[in-house]
């Protein structure tokens, strides 16, 4: 297949860069940063330059190869929820790119959606929450539309991505202890956040557009909740920082814009996923990648 990827010179994408063309199939990757083309060019990926915002340039992209992951999103959570819509939009370009045909397209959102039934973890088939709780569902929105018009549309929910340089929220996180020297959870601390290692959600990628079954929904978890005190002790441990536990009435004082996400017990399952995609991860867990952390200078 010759497969288009946004943020595929990304932490993630990189790796399904290197998935998918291990597998023999062919990368048409967008790539907004000229200085990181080399490196797409060096994983066998063909550079493809130009912008999210640029619809049209998506819908010919998208046309142009047999199947797309979209995994490009602005990080820049300051402006989150404007994020969210516009990523609404890029996901329309890229369905109607691919309308008339049966060629796949997978779509990211989080595993937080999910989670909706009171005491249970997150499940593929659960009902997703609405945007005015999570922005993100906005994503999924633009998924079902694409789907009701034929399009052979499936998502990817994300947990905590990590490896020992990058871990999802939780790197914004470490950034935040390491600027209060010391390390925090919420209450007790028992909130908990699912997890999963880089390489194998390259590989869910993979699986899942190989499958390309119209209208799934898909759990990269491989672990399917971690304890927030369970990770403020292993980075209190590799930064050598103290410990404690803050009120939730502190928490905007002490986690800054992270601390909606710090107080939230969000875990998931990937039961399903599993027995779908045959997806067994392998990679090292969150708290193994943390006690070997890659630390940029203060």
């Amino acid at each position: 297949m010759r497969v288009f990827v946004t943020g595929a010179t990304g932490n993630i994408g990189s790796a399904v860069v290197g998935q998918l063309v291990a597998a023999g199939h062919a990368v048409l990757g967008l790539c907004r940063a000229a200085e990181k083309a080399a490196a797409l060019q060096a994983a066998g990926g063909e550079v493809l330059h130009g912008r999210l915002e640029d619809a049209a340039l998506l819908r010919e992209a998208a046309a142009s190869c047999d199947g797309v992951i979209h995994l490009g999103f602005k990080h820049d959570f300051s402006r989150f929820v404007a994020n969210c819509e516009e990523d609404r939009a890029v996901i329309q370009a890229l369905a109607e790119g691919l309308a008339g045909t049966a060629r796949p397209l997978l779509v990211t959102s989080g595993v937080p959606l999910a989670n909706t039934v009171p005491g249970e973890p997150a499940r593929e088939h659960y009902p997703i929450v609405g945007t005015e709780v999570h922005p993100r569902a906005a994503s999924e929105q633009a998924a079902a539309l694409a789907a009701a018009t034929g399009v052979n549309v499936s998502v990817v929910r994300l947990p905590q991505v990590h490896d020992t340089r990058s871990q999802g929220l939780i790197t914004p996180m470490i950034a935040r202890f390491r600027e209060l020297g010391y390390c925090a959870w919420v209450g007790d601390g028992l909130q908990r956040w699912p997890a999963a290692h880089r390489l194998d959600v390259a590989r869910l990628y993979r699986l899942a557009l190989e499958r390309a079954e119209p209208d799934a929904r898909y759990h990269a978890v491989a672990e399917g909740g971690i304890s927030l005190r369970d990770i403020a002790e292993a980075i209190g441990r590799r930064l050598d920082l103290p410990l404690r536990s803050v009120d939730p009435a502190q928490a905007p004082e002490v986690f800054g814009w992270l601390a909606g996400f710090a107080a939230h017990d969000v875990p998931a399952s990937s039961e399903l996923t599993r027995r779908w995609l045959g997806w067994e991860p392998e990679g090292p867990g969150l708290l193994s990648d943390l006690a070997e952390l890659q630390l940029a200078e203060a």
